[in-house]
């Protein structure tokens, strides 16, 4: 195998996709016929895989993944010294290394991703990300920051009528806030459903949706890569109240997150002040 890029954007693209078609090998040798097997399997294959490449290639960079023992728990007293080396590092990547299991266990699904971010301490950015890579095996492509899409341009059918069509907002297939209805239905939405964050955001990031808004819930390894993909494409990304999304904190929930095009941001962030206020 030769050696994968050495600046980080183009290694987080290479290590998304390695991972990425290893999970699509996985699921063609296995199938379909045990969903829960297969989603450990995924997981596994996928987690090793990508540890060991930064252990390989990164070696001295620390890391904070979504399948290591404790990731969960990273504040709490009774997790060692060791699962919290990340808060002093200076380079910390961020990975989930399957993104939508559920989905990743379903026969024809393909929003399902690989996130690989990396945060740096000296990052000139408010959330501290300065690579990411969000692969989408099953679509065939890996969103990266070193070569993030262009903006998204506008819906066709938005563009006929004035910017005044419909904003289509990505929302949980199975547990969507339940105050998403009351604010599509304020500022004239229609819900979009998709699988995993990864794939929502990207749907953002290319234009298939306008936004993506989550209350529910999520961890920092849901969201570390497409934000750093979106953020680097020029779209918005905040907490819903509008503040900004911090990464590699010692509590790795990060619960709520707005991903938009820029001229939707007020409008939206507004109705959610009203509705989540």
């Amino acid at each position: 195998m030769s050696s994968p890029p050495m600046v980080d954007g183009a290694f987080a693209r290479w290590l998304a996709d390695r991972a990425g078609q290893a999970l699509l090998r996985l699921r063609a040798e296995l199938g379909f016929a045990d969903p829960g097997a297969l989603k450990s399997a995924g997981d596994k294959v996928s987690h090793e895989l990508i540890r060991s490449e930064l252990a390989r290639w990164r070696p001295g960079d620390a890391v904070l993944s979504e399948e290591d023992e404790g990731s969960r728990l990273a504040w709490a007293a009774e997790v060692s010294s060791t699962s919290l080396s990340r808060l002093t590092a200076d380079r910390v990547w961020i990975i989930d290394p399957l993104d939508g299991t559920r989905e990743f266990s379903e026969e024809g699904r393909a929003d399902w991703a690989v996130h690989v971010a990396l945060w740096a301490r000296n990052a000139p950015t408010s959330h501290g990300l300065v690579a990411g890579a969000v692969g989408l095996p099953a679509q065939h492509r890996v969103l990266g920051t070193d070569a993030p899409p262009a903006y998204p341009p506008m819906r066709a059918e938005a563009a006929t009528a004035g910017g005044a069509g419909p904003i289509r907002l990505a929302a949980s297939r199975s547990r969507p806030p339940v105050f998403l209805t009351d604010v599509a239905a304020e500022v004239g939405a229609e819900l979009v459903p998709m699988g995993s964050a990864g794939a929502k955001i990207a749907a953002v990031v290319t234009g298939e949706v306008d936004a993506y808004v989550h209350a529910g819930g999520q961890y920092e390894w849901d969201s570390a890569a497409p934000v750093a993909v979106a953020t680097a494409t020029g779209l918005h990304a905040s907490r819903i109240d509008g503040s900004a999304l911090k990464y590699n904190e010692a509590d790795p929930r990060l619960p709520d997150l707005l991903v938009c095009r820029k001229d939707l941001a007020s409008r939206l962030l507004a109705a959610l002040h009203r509705h989540c206020g």
